[in-house]
Parts: C-alpha cells; sequence; structure tokens
C-alpha cells in the first residue's frame, strides 16, 4: 500500500534504523518489562528526538510536521516511540515559556541527548484529569521550594534526567479561578532521586515504564521555575496541542501497521482451498478499518496545517487524537479477527501491539474528556463538569 506522504526522506531514514529493531527485539523487552535503551539511543544518535528544537539550541528546527513523520514511520514498522516520545515535546514548556538562561541551560542537551526530559509530572491519583484539584504543594523557602506529593502513570521516570512538575504554589482556596496558584518547574531528578524523590514502578499491560513518584520536602531551587510563579496550569495546556497532535500520528502508523498485516495475510492464507481475504467476511473489516484510517488521517493533517500557521487548533488536534486513536483500535480488532488464532501468538507480534494501542483510547486524554471539550467550546452546550 502507496500513501501519499511528506518528508519522504525522513520515513526512509526512520523506516532504515528500525530495520535494527525487529520483532524479537520488542518481544524481549515485553517479557522482561525491560526499557528499549538501544533503540532510544538509536533515535537519539540520528537526531530524530530533537526536531523540533530550533537551531540555535542544538536542533534541526523542523515543523511539527517532520516529527509526526518520524513517529508514525517507528509505529508502522512495528516498533514503540511510547519509551521516547516526550523528548520531543516535553521541552515545549521551557522552549515557550522559559527564560533565555534556562533555555541556553537545557535545551542543548535535550537536543543532543545527553540530558533527557521525558518524564511530566502532572496526574495524581486522587484528582486524575481534574487538574486543578492536584495536592503537591511547594512551599518558597528563601532561594528554593520545598515539594511534597505524590504523582502517578509519570512515565519514564527512571530513564529522565528531568522532570517536568505542576505543583500548587499557592492554596487552592486562595486563589480567585481554581487555574491559578499551579506552577511549572523543571526538576532534575539526578540530584534528589534516592533522597526526597522515590520512583515505584507500576507493571501494567503493555510495556510502557510508567511510575508514580513521591516527593517528601524535595528541594527545588527557585530559578528552576519556568515563567511565573501561579501560571503553570495554561504553561501546560499550550503544550498539548502539540503532544495531542503527535500521539496521532503514533496511532496513524499503528493502524497502518495493523491493516497492512492483515492484508498480507488474508493473501496468503488458505481455508476451504480459498484464500481468506476472498470472504467479505474477512474483507470488509479491513477496508472499513482502511477507511477509518484514511478519514483520520486528514484531520490529523488540518491539525497539522493549523499548527504550523501559528493558529491554535485546540478542536482539530482533540478530534485528530479520537479520530486516529479510534482508528488504529479497528484496525487492531480487524488485524486479530484475520489472523484468528495466531492473532493471539506472541511470536506474530499482534497481540503486543493490539495491548499498546489500547492505550490511546484513555491516555494522555481520555474519549470522554475529548468529547466534553467538542461539546462544550464547539459546539456550545453547557459545561459538563
Amino acid at each position: 500500500m502507496k500513501y501519499e506522504v511528506e518528508h519522504p526522506e525522513i520515513r526512509e531514514n526512520v523506516a532504515k534504523l528500525c530495520a535494527d529493531f525487529p520483532g524479537e527485539y520488542w518481544r524481549k523487552c515485553d517479557r522482561e518489562q525491560a526499557y528499549p535503551t538501544e533503540f532510544v539511543q538509536a533515535l537519539t544518535e540520528a537526531g530524530f528526538l530533537g526536531v523540533l528544537i530550533p537551531e540555535e539550541y542544538g536542533g534541526s528546527g523542523l515543523p511539527i510536521s517532520a516529527a509526526c513523520a518520524i513517529l508514525e514511520e517507528v509505529h508502522r514498522n512495528g516498533c514503540n516511540a511510547a519509551a521516547c516520545h516526550a523528548q520531543m515535546y516535553t521541552m515545549g514548556t521551557v522552549l515557550r515559556h522559559g527564560s533565555e538562561e534556562q533555555k541556553q541551560r537545557y535545551l542543548p542537551g535535550i537536543a543532543d541527548g545527553s540530558l533527557r526530559l521525558q518524564a511530566f509530572g502532572v496526574t495524581e491519583p486522587t484528582s486524575g484529569t481534574d487538574t486543578t484539584a492536584l495536592r503537591t504543594t511547594a512551599r518558597l523557602e528563601g532561594d528554593q521550594y520545598r515539594v511534597n506529593g505524590q504523582k502517578i502513570w509519570t512515565s519514564r521516570a527512571e530513564h529522565s534526567d528531568l522532570m517536568l512538575l505542576l505543583c500548587r504554589t499557592t492554596p487552592r482556596d486562595q486563589v480567585a479561578k481554581k487555574t491559578d496558584g499551579l506552577s511549572v518547574m523543571l526538576v532534575d531528578m539526578r540530584e534528589v532521586r534516592g533522597k526526597s524523590l522515590t520512583i515505584r514502578p507500576i507493571r501494567t499491560m503493555m510495556n510502557h515504564a510508567t511510575t508514580e513518584v513521591f516527593f517528601d520536602d524535595m528541594p527545588v531551587p527557585k530559578d528552576s521555575l519556568i515563567g511565573e510563579e501561579g501560571k503553570g496550569f495554561r504553561y501546560i495546556l499550550s503544550g498539548m496541542n502539540a503532544e495531542r497532535i503527535l500521539i496521532s500520528a503514533e496511532c496513524v502508523g499503528d493502524a497502518k501497521w495493523f491493516i497492512e498485516k492483515a492484508a498480507a495475510y488474508a493473501g496468503e492464507r488458505s481455508v476451504f482451498n480459498r484464500p481468506i481475504g476472498q470472504n467479505q467476511g474477512i474483507q470488509f473489516p479491513i477496508a472499513q478499518a482502511y477507511s477509518q484510517m484514511r478519514s483520520s488521517e486528514l484531520m490529523l493533517r488540518e491539525a497539522i496545517r493549523l499548527y504550523e500557521m501559528g493558529e491554535n487548533p485546540g478542536e482539530e488536534a482533540n478530534l485528530a487524537k479520537m479520530q486516529c486513536a479510534d482508528a488504529s483500535w479497528a484496525a487492531a480488532e480487524a488485524c486479530v479477527q484475520t489472523h484468528g488464532g495466531f492473532g493471539f501468538a506472541e511470536e506474530y507480534d499482534i497481540e503486543r501491539k493490539f495491548r499498546e494501542a489500547r492505550l490511546y483510547q484513555v491516555a494522555p486524554i481520555s474519549t470522554n474528556l475529548i468529547l466534553s471539550y467538542v461539546a462544550e467550546h464547539v459546539l456550545g452546550l453547557p459545561r459538563s463538569y
């Protein structure tokens, strides 16, 4: 299957890199719940994880469409970028809202991979997606903050040097708006890990390297604050469109992988002296998944176009994330059904990718929250929460 694509040279180079990491590599990582260190290092050395960082700070300075091409190809080739995709976009908060001194201090290292910024501490056990209700606090004492609290689903914390942390610097009952009083700081975890910072891995149904983290009077230098104190919520929001666009590209890549696998198997597998792909019961779900993937891909392209024009494509980024995640899940279902029992066999890689694809119905934002956003901000319906 051929598709009209942007950045063909980047895609070709990503595909060549991924060829060095076949299914056997990912199955071993999956069985051992191991971080794909070699794969992440290869992407880093190739410069793929620093493409969105401006050239003046050591990156490639490429548009988000190039980053989408990289992530889509990683997933289309059976690999998984979730281990390191945050290295691409989490730095955006520093780039957009950090001081020049902070940019000079951190971005070159993030661009060349000598500094890993892959951990994003926002979600908490008690607040979930109600970010303004978070309980992690930072109290200023002289020239440093003291942070206390807990985060959960903080992925890649064990494999990061830095963590972008959202915490409350002004109590919720002392602010006019509940979104006020939240601040963002860049925590150097190397200084506090095992002391005032505790990281506990969470085993999940897919190999996702996620954790819960605990802060016990953790010291954070005052100059680690990003932007203005109390304005952190809007800083976090400003990066969400990019995150959703990039995750959407991964979902498109997954959908293409499942569809190509299913179509190839349907053409080769013979039952009752005929290829199973001759049966409409097999054909139609694959064709339907392809149609759904292509439609979601068009929404993603529109979100990318608007983002690169400097607009704020909240509607398009949210819809792309929902539709691309739905397309990848539909393709996953069709692929498993086409393969029958073999779809559950580890050696085919389908069951692994099936588990990985399920995540994007929930993260980084659930389908229900996207529908609530569309209802309120696009259709003008009353706020539901």
